[in-house]
This record gives C-alpha cells, structure tokens and sequence, in this order.
C-alpha cells in the first residue's frame, strides 16, 4: 500500500471489517511496524524521527481516551503537557478550542456527564493543542446520530479550509464523498482503488442503479431484464440492476405492481460492495 497525503487535503480509507484501515493509521503513528517499505512525513521519517512526527500529528481513535476524572479544560491541559507545552501556552488555546468545539459552556463538566457527540468533539478539540499539520481521524463519527455527525463534519471542513491535511477511516460512504478529496479503497491489507469519489464512481460502476424489491423480486435474474442490464447483483430480497439507460428496464417493471423500485444515481456504496464484497465480516 503506497499513498501520500497534500496539505489541506482529506484522504479517505475504506474497506471492510479487518481491511487493514485501522493498521494503517497504527503505522503512521508508530505503534505497529510495517512489513515492508516506510513510513515518512514533513521530510522526516519512522522510526527515526518519530518524536519529532508525532508532536506534528493529531489523534483521534476509535476508543473513548478521555480522562473521566478531568473536566473538559483540564482534559485539553494535560494532554498539551504531553507535547511540553507551557501551561501558559495551553490555557491561552483552550477557550479557542473549546468555542470550535461548540462547548465553552462545558468547560468545567466532566467527559460522563456530555453526550457522546459533545464526546467526540472533546476528543477532536484535544487532537488540535498541538496545533497539528496532519489528523489521524479513526472512524470520528461512529455511533453518533445523524445532527451530530453533521456537526462534525462542519468542524472537519473548517480544519481543511485552515490547511490541516486530514487522514480519515470510515464506513460511511456519505461521510466519505462529503469530507474526502481522494479516497483508498483497502482490503486485505492492499490498496485496491485509489481516487476522487466521483472518479472511481465514473471508473468502476454504470451511472443508474435500479433496486427492485417485493415478492418474487429475485425471480428477475433468470427474467428477460436480465439482459437490458449491464450486470445484475442480489442482497436478499433486493435486486440490483445497474445500467447506462434506465428507461426500458422501468417501462419493462412498471406492470409489475407487486414489485417496488427505487431509481438512483450509483453511489459510493455500490462502489464499496463492488470491490470489496457483500458478504458480511466480523470484525477482525
């Protein structure tokens, strides 16, 4: 897997369950050791440099790390002592940090008593005492509701307007094409696709995606639709229909009332399970 990120760019990694996005963002942190090539940034490089890297990078994981027994000041005031800033410094950033948080109003409440959107804005306020370059960004918005990762995607693009270059897993497709410049598709550890979301979509799908579901929607496979349709996909009880001309595949349902259909462009979605697959995995 080779890969590069530009300042002010957002570069997406998806894949599925044990694809490797989560050892990727390991190796560009230092925690895990590749098994082949480097790891470099800023001109510098792994493991040689890796002190002076990671006081130019900031972190957010997938786990909640923050400290439960600090409110959410001192939270940003300890973590700015690991990069041996001066508390002066620190406390001269918090109320920065805390207004792009969207919390100055929970400046003396602790990590139990936010909600797990406040949480992960906390958490990305903290990954910013250092005023890093490079975000290392491991599936930010998992288990938030839908206002509060919209809220965080508003903070993320911020930060790129800013010129902060940003390294983001995750596995929401619509979070991938609104936040990333370029995206990496991965699976078993190897890089599979590489583009802007709109490119690969252009590159590895037809434009119109047909769903049809009802009883007796799978019997459309062996039907003669099958041959109106460039390639034809089943998840259950749904049929896929991806095509360049949507019209006659529709005229050819439309008697079919039992049947429902939802007419659509091809999404990042269609291109994920293209690539990677829709059989289910355990997490890895």
């Amino acid at each position: 897997m080779s890969f590069d990120i530009s300042p002010g760019e957002c570069l997406g990694v998806i894949g599925p369950n044990g694809a490797g996005k989560t050892t990727t963002i390991r190796m560009c942190l230092g925690l895990t050791v590749p098994d082949s090539g480097r790891v470099s940034a800023f001109g510098l490089q792994m493991p040689g440099d890796a002190l002076a890297i990671k006081a130019q990078l900031g972190v957010v994981s997938q786990m909640d790390t923050l400290d439960p027994d600090f409110s959410c000041a001192e939270n940003l005031l300890v973590y700015g002592r690991y990069f041996g800033l001066k508390d002066q410094q620190i406390k001269a950033r918090i109320p920065q940090l805390l207004e792009f948080a969207s919390l100055t109003s929970k400046a003396d409440a602790k990590p139990g008593e936010l909600s797990g959107g406040m949480k992960r804005r906390l958490s990305l306020a903290r990954a910013l005492v250092n005023n890093p370059r490079l975000l290392l960004l491991d599936e930010p918005t998992t288990g938030l509701d839908p206002q509060a990762r919209h809220l965080m995607w508003e903070r993320l693009q911020l930060l790129l307007q800013q010129g902060k270059s940003i390294l983001l897993t995750t596995h929401f497709m619509d979070e991938a094409e609104r936040l990333c410049n370029r995206l990496l598709v991965v699976d078993h550890g190897r890089k599979i696709a590489e583009g802007a979301p709109r490119e690969l979509i252009r590159q590895h799908l037809e434009p119109d995606v047909i769903e049809v579901y009802g009883i007796g929607a799978t019997a459309l496979v062996d039907s003669p639709l099958k041959s109106l349709a460039a390639r034809i996909e089943v998840s259950g009880e749904t049929v896929f229909f991806y095509t360049a001309d949507a019209k006659p595949i529709l005229a050819a349902l439309e008697p079919q009332h039992q049947l429902r259909t939802l007419h659509r462009p091809a999404n990042l979605e269609d291109l994920f399970l293209k690539l990677t697959g829709r059989q289910i995995r355990e997490d890895a």
